[in-house]
């Protein structure tokens, strides 16, 4: 079987899957395994009621159906970086809520958080980049918001994205180029090979 053809059937099977949790036919082990939660253990009812409203709750997804599949998926690739699978839930919700907002692909951006701060919203690097997309300070004096948190998850996820957004539409869509410049690093490709590799990790 074509490996395109054994990853659609795997995509359907999930989604098929996580609709069937959703009306309570299938049981709910397979919810506690893709959360994290040892499958011979019950599912903790407010754990599963967050998961739901996450999904209900989240705008940038066309249905909650799609906002299941992929919350799910991208639940069970973080756990190693947040082990809570609240706040796995309520990142990855925000994390597709401003790349959407962007167009840009969440995974990407998943990848530039893991390869930026590994996931760790409170991060400072030496050189004063700050959160989940290490951003640096001087940006709020640029836009004219010398205030605003950068440790602030949103308020984070807001300036990466554009700033990523910003850089993509400059490099007319170059990739490895837009995360150069991004990083900083413009003329040098380590970063962005760096990204793109955890971005094949995150599809």
């Amino acid at each position: 079987m074509a490996v395109g053809k054994l990853s659609n059937r795997r995509t359907i099977n999930v989604f098929f899957r996580s609709a069937l949790i959703l009306f309570g036919v299938l049981s709910l082990p397979f919810l506690a395994q893709a959360a994290g939660t040892p499958p011979d253990q019950k599912v903790d009812p407010q754990l599963r009621q967050f998961l739901l409203n996450t999904i209900q709750e989240s705008d940038s997804f066309q249905d909650r159906f799609d906002a299941e599949v992929w919350l799910v998926a991208m639940s069970g690739r973080l756990k190693r970086f947040i082990k809570n699978p609240e706040k796995r839930l309520t990142f990855l919700k925000k994390v597709h809520r401003y790349s959407t907002r962007q167009e840009l692909s969440p995974e990407l951006v998943l990848a530039v958080i893991e390869v930026e701060s590994a996931f760790n919203p409170y991060a400072v690097s030496h050189a004063g980049a700050m959160g989940a997309m290490q951003v640096m300070p001087f940006w709020k004096n640029e836009i004219g918001r010398p205030d605003d948190n950068l440790i602030d998850l949103d308020t984070n996820l807001q300036y990466g994205t554009a700033i990523l957004k910003h850089y993509l539409d400059r490099s007319k869509g170059r990739w490895p180029e837009a995360l150069a410049r991004y990083n900083g690093s413009y003329g040098s490709y380590r970063y962005s090979i760096k990204v793109m590799d955890a971005w094949d990790r995150w599809k």
